[in-house]
C-alpha cells in the first residue's frame, strides 16, 4: 500500500511533466518529411496493391474508399516507425513511466524522502531482480505460514481434547470453583478463537507464559532444554553422513558384490532396530557390564551423550546409505553416463563427478527429512537415556495437556526443520542446473 502511493504521485508528476514534448515534436517533423517524400507513395502503392490481391484472392469487389483508407493507415504507421527507429540512433527516445521512476531512483534525495513509505516496495525491488535472493525469500515466507498453520494445527488438537487439565492438575477432589479458577487463571474459560490468538501472539513475541504444571517460565525452559536435543540429533547426522555415504558409494561402486551384501544387510538390521531396544542394549553392554560409558546423560560430560548418538542416528544411517545406493544406480544407467564412458573418460571420474553429483540430490532430501524426524522422534531416546530434552518435556506435558509447553516445544522444532528444509532448497539450486535456470525464467 505504501508503494502505491509513492507510484501515485510519481506517476502524477510523470504525466504533469513535459519531458516527451521534444520528442514528439523531433517525431512530427521527420514523419512530416517522410510524407512528403516518395518513400511514402510507394508505401501506398504497395498497400492498394496489396489490398488489390486479398480481395482478388477471396473474389470480391474493390473498394476505392476502403482501400485508400487502409492504405494510408498502414503507410503512417511504417512512417511513423521508421521514424522512431532513426530517433533511437540519434539517442533520443520517449520516456515511460519505467524509466521515469528508474532516474527517480537514480536521486538520494527521492530514496531519503520515500524510503520510509515505500520500504516494503524498495525491498521488493532489491529481491526480485535476484533470482537466488527471490528464491530464499519465497522459501522464508512460506516458512512463516507454515509455522502459522503449525501452531493452528496444534492447538486446535489440544484445545478440543477430550481430557480436562484442570482436573488433571488439581486432581479429582478439587471442587467446581477450584476448577473455574484455574481455568480463569490460565485463560482457559476464553473462546476458542480468543486462546488462538493469544497463542499465536505468544509465539509470535516469544512469551507463552508460564506451564500449567510447575509453574515454569515456557519460553525458558524449551530454550534450556533445547540445546541439548539440538545437540544430539546434530552429532547423530553428522555420524550418518559419515559412515553413510561410503557405505553407499562403495555398494553402488562394486555393485553385487560382498561389500554390497554386506553393508546392505547391516544397513536393514540398522532399519529394523527400535530405538528403545538398543538403548537398552547398549546401556546393559557398555554401561554394568563393561564400565565404559555412563549409563545417563551428564550435562558438560561428553562422554554420556556417545550412546544416545550413536542410537538415534542408527536408523538415520541405515536410511542414508540405502538411499545413497540406490541414487547412484539410477544415475549410472542415465544417457548421459554412457556418453561420458564412450568420451573415454575414466570410470573414476566418471563415478565421482557425474554419477555422484546428480545422485546427491535424493540422499540430501531423505537426509533432510530424517533429521526432522530425529528432533521429533528423540523423546524415546531420552526418555532411556535420561536426558531433559525437549522430546522428553513434550511428551510429559501432552498428557495433561499443558497447551502453552506443548505447543512451544512443537513450534520450535518446527522451525528448525522449517530451516532445515530452506537449506535443503537452496542446496538443490546449487546441485541441480536445472532449478537454476527454472529461477532465472521466473
Amino acid at each position: 500500500m505504501s508503494g502505491l502511493l509513492i507510484h501515485i504521485f510519481t506517476g502524477i508528476a510523470y504525466l504533469t511533466g513535459a519531458r516527451n514534448k521534444e520528442y514528439e515534436q523531433a517525431l512530427q517533423k521527420k514523419i512530416n518529411i517522410k510524407k512528403e517524400s516518395s518513400t511514402y507513395l510507394n508505401l501506398l502503392e504497395r498497400y492498394k496493391q496489396q489490398y488489390k490481391n486479398k480481395q482478388q484472392f477471396f473474389h470480391r469487389p474493390v473498394n476505392e474508399k476502403e482501400m485508400n483508407d487502409e492504405a494510408a493507415n498502414l503507410a503512417n504507421e511504417r512512417i511513423q516507425e521508421m521514424a522512431e527507429k532513426e530517433l533511437a540512433t540519434e539517442n533520443l527516445t520517449r520516456e515511460n513511466y519505467a524509466t521515469f521512476f528508474g532516474k527517480c531512483l537514480e536521486k538520494p534525495l527521492f530514496v531519503i524522502v520515500t524510503f520510509i513509505p515505500g520500504i516494503l516496495m524498495y525491498l521488493l525491488l532489491l529481491v526480485y531482480p535476484r533470482p537466488m535472493i527471490r528464491y530464499i525469500a519465497e522459501r522464508l515466507v512460506q516458512t512463516l505460514f507454515v509455522i502459522i498453520s503449525v501452531i493452528i494445527f496444534v492447538f486446535t488438537i489440544l484445545h478440543f481434547s477430550p481430557t480436562d487439565t484442570a482436573a488433571n492438575i488439581l486432581g479429582e477432589a478439587a471442587t467446581m470453583e477450584q476448577r473455574e479458577a484455574f481455568n480463569q487463571q490460565y485463560g482457559l474459560e476464553q473462546p476458542y478463537i480468543v486462546q488462538l490468538w493469544d497463542a499465536i501472539k505468544g509465539i509470535l513475541t516469544f512469551d507463552l507464559g508460564s506451564s500449567y504444571t510447575g509453574n515454569e517460565n515456557v519460553i525458558k525452559t524449551i530454550s534450556d532444554r533445547f540445546p541439548i536435543t539440538l545437540t544430539i540429533a546434530t552429532w547423530s547426522l553428522l555420524m550418518s553422513v559419515i559412515i553413510a555415504l561410503p557405505f553407499g558409494i562403495i555398494s553402488a561402486a562394486k555393485r553385487n558384490s560382498f561389500w554390497d551384501y554386506s553393508f546392505m544387510f547391516i544397513a536393514l538390521i540398522g532399519l529394523s532396530i527400535p530405538n528403545f531396544w538398543q538403548g537398552l542394549i547398549f546401556i546393559l553392554t557398555f554401561a554394568i557390564k563393561w564400565n565404559i560409558l555412563p549409563a545417563t546423560y551428564y550435562p558438560g560430560d561428553m562422554a554420556s551423550i556417545i550412546m544416545p548418538v550413536i542410537v538415534l542416528g542408527t536408523g538415520l544411517t541405515a536410511s542414508v546409505a540405502r538411499m545413497t545406493r540406490s541414487s547412484i544406480l539410477e544415475v549410472i544407467s542415465e544417457d548421459y553416463i554412457v556418453t561420458a564412458k564412450s568420451k573415454g573418460l575414466l570410470p573414476r571420474s566418471i563415478f565421482m563427478n557425474h554419477a555422484l553429483r546428480n545422485a546427491m540430490i535424493p540422499i540430501i532430501t531423505i537426509i533432510g527429512l530424517q533429521f526432522g524426524g530425529m528432533l521429533g522422534g528423540a523423546a524415546v531416546t531420552e526418555k532411556v537415556f535420561n536426558i531433559s530434552g525437549l522430546g522428553s518435556y513434550i511428551v510429559d506435558k501432552q498428557f495433561i495437556p499443558d497447551i502453552p509447553s506443548v505447543l512451544g516445544g512443537v513450534v520450535y522444532i518446527a522451525i528448525v526443520i522449517s530451516i532445515v528444509n530452506l537449506v535443503v532448497d537452496i542446496l538443490y539450486a546449487f546441485l541441480d542446473p536445472r532449478i537454476r535456470s527454472e529461477m532465472k525464467k521466473t
